[in-house]
């Protein structure tokens, strides 16, 4: 009987939990804290009643406090209120039930503590007690930028008040990071008339930081067509500033970009000027975070401001620029485009903008310079007789006359032919059908080995920038023709071959690695007046992580009897002969050296990128070979 009653029991088990296996799973929240279970403390400082202290008590629960200097989410947290008056706090908790609200605590101060906001940046923002102070993104609705060169700026993630204050020094970059030792420092100042694409010129309306009172924040956006009204606080010491129920002014283009508008670092505050950078969140602009620095000015600095009738800037040739390029085309010379950088866009003091050096370091958005597309263009000049030929890349030639200015602008009578160059970009001569001399470049020599023309831009205030480079063209005058050396590639040794952490060609060297014995050239047939030119490709070359990425890299020569030497890792400051060239990859490359005396036999010639072959990944997959030995 017992028996059968376990099997009766044990099967009734069996259902029950077959059955609560059968039901869906019921989730519950947590319990439910009640006002009555709130605990905290707001409580004045006895020595200092300005100085509120906050606490609070609350066991399993996260606190949100509403004070009128802003939220904060501290457990402890202090509040410093400069003047007298009626302030309202109110204390929530967050738990697993939910969020549950105390009532309003009011707080009445009598007295006032204006040390805290006795710090000059406080009365720079706003004015000082008792006042308020307004600002206007400075960029107004004709697209004028008045103190600025334009209202955003982008800089690094670590950037602060202290690195926009160094660079204002005119201290450079890489010494700024070093500095402040930060990884993520860097900087992009673009002029609004140049890059009408950040934001539409417009009246952006003002924000107010007022000390009437209380420190209040309000703001009217009238290009995001809403208003602010909320308080603000100024960390003086650590450069920051928070605002509590409002965004300083910025662009709708960037409006969703931000998380937390009222998190602001202050980069910059004068008088008249202000700096707030707000940080760019990856996932909401699809861009890499960064700060983006909006720029202001007070609102009286703008109604007084008057413009200033400055001529604009022009490019400064050297003295005696007449008479280089007198001589250099002499009678007559052509001028064809660098095989490696061939074009940039330069300022209106003829100072380039991007500076790049090699082909690779052109932009994806550029292309990358492809001598077999413009190649076949040449501009031969004759000073004799002012007479001019162009050649287009297509053969089609053109003949005409010109004249050059005391500023050095070309004005021809025939049109100056229009080619592409570089992807979208094309060569040709500005509105007036111009050319300018932007800058000249010569060797230790004096002689010109290239100058850069420019097209200035009918709308913009800058020059798309033209680097030309003189070859002989018979006649006479002008540089030499240059002689192709002979020579065996195969036997000439790359890599690090004294392991000193340097990428070398040995072409031939009487105390290196093996040349002198199977040389890859005649030594004796190393014979210039002028100048010695290398030309090198690199493909196959991955650098380190963390390593510098480029690398200065010259000529190392020595003649037979060591009456002539020179040594580019003495100008390891990059100076050099100014035949140097920075190395930064994959890519072809031409180092030159101008000795400035005439040269025969080689006893040493390579060529070598410092600190290079220590820093690549692997050195044995590199491939890298010499193009062309030319002497001239």
């Amino acid at each position: 009987m017992k028996r059968y009653r376990m099997k009766n029991v044990f099967g009734l088990l069996v259902l029950l939990l077959a059955i609560a296996a059968c039901k869906p799973e019921q989730y519950q929240l947590g319990n439910i804290i009640s006002k009555e279970d709130l605990k905290y403390s707001i409580t004045q400082n006895s020595a200092d009643p300005n100085e509120i202290f906050l606490e609070s008590m609350t066991d399993g629960a996260n606190p949100l406090w509403i004070t009128p200097m802003g939220r904060s989410t501290r457990v402890q947290d202090t509040v410093r209120l400069p003047f007298a008056g009626e302030y309202m706090f109110v204390y929530g908790a967050t738990s697993a039930g939910g969020f549950v609200q105390a009532d309003t605590f009011k707080l009445t101060l009598t007295t006032n503590n204006l040390s805290y906001v006795d710090d000059p940046l406080w009365t720079m923002l706003s004015g000082g007690v008792d006042n308020e102070k307004e600002w206007l993104l400075d960029l107004d609705e004709n697209g004028v930028s008045k103190f600025f060169a334009g209202p955003l700026y982008f800089y690094g993630t670590e950037d602060s008040w202290e690195s926009v204050a160094l660079l204002a020094t005119g201290m450079g970059r890489d010494e700024v990071n070093a500095t402040l030792g930060i990884s993520d420092g860097w900087n992009w100042n673009p002029d609004w008339p140049g890059n009408t694409w950040l934001m539409d010129a417009g009246d952006y309306g003002s924000m107010t930081f007022s000390l009437k009172g209380n420190a209040i924040y309000s703001a009217e956006h009238k290009m995001l067509a809403r208003t602010d009204n909320g308080t603000y606080f100024l960390d003086a010491d650590g450069k920051k500033l928070s605002i509590t129920d409002g965004s300083p002014l910025h662009d709708s283009n960037r409006d969703g970009h931000v998380v937390k508008w009222g998190d602001l670092k202050l980069m910059s505050l004068t008088e008249n000027t202000m700096q707030l950078a707000a940080l760019r969140d990856e996932t909401l602009s699809g861009e890499g975070p960064c700060l983006l620095v909006y720029n202001y000015i007070s609102r009286e600095y703008s109604d007084n401001w008057v413009p200033e009738d400055l001529p604009d800037p022009e490019p400064e040739l050297p003295e005696g620029w007449e008479e280089d390029i007198s001589q250099t085309v002499n009678t007559t010379i052509q001028w064809k485009l660098s095989d490696q950088n061939p074009l940039d866009w330069a300022n209106l003091d003829g100072s380039m903008m991007n500076g790049w050096q090699t082909p690779a370091d052109y932009p994806d958005w550029l292309g990358t310079p492809d001598p077999s597309v413009y190649g076949g263009f040449s501009m031969t000049l004759n000073s004799a007789d002012g007479s001019v030929e162009f050649v287009t890349p297509d053969g089609t030639t053109s003949n005409g006359t010109y004249s050059i200015d005391e500023k050095g602008i070309y004005s021809f009578d025939i049109t100056v032919p229009t080619f592409q160059l570089i992807g979208w970009a094309n060569f040709g001569p500005d509105a007036n059908n111009q050319l300018r001399i932007l800058q000249i470049e010569k060797d230790l020599s004096g002689n010109v080995t290239g100058m850069w023309l420019g097209a200035k831009d009918a709308v913009k205030p800058e020059y798309m920038a033209y680097h030309l480079i003189p070859q002989a063209a018979g006649g006479g005058g002008g540089e030499p023709e240059g002689t192709e050396l002979a020579f065996d590639a195969t036997k000439i040794l790359v890599g690090d071959l004294e392991n000193n952490g340097n990428f070398r060609f040995e072409i031939y060297n009487e105390y290196g690695s093996g040349t002198k014995d199977n040389p890859p050239l005649d030594p004796a047939s190393v014979v210039f007046e002028n100048r010695l030119e290398v030309t090198f490709t690199l493909s196959g070359i991955a650098f380190n992580e963390g390593t510098a990425g480029s690398y200065l890299c010259g000529i190392q020569y020595a003649n037979s009897d060591w009456s002539v030497q020179y040594w580019t890792d003495s100008w390891s400051d990059g100076s050099g002969s100014g035949g140097e060239v920075m190395v930064t990859g994959d890519g072809t490359y031409t180092v030159t050296f101008d000795p400035g005396a005439s040269v025969s036999n080689a006893l040493v010639f390579v060529v070598d990128m410092l600190g290079m072959g220590a820093d690549i990944t692997d050195i044995e997959a590199v491939t890298a070979t010499i193009d062309k030995v030319v002497v001239y």
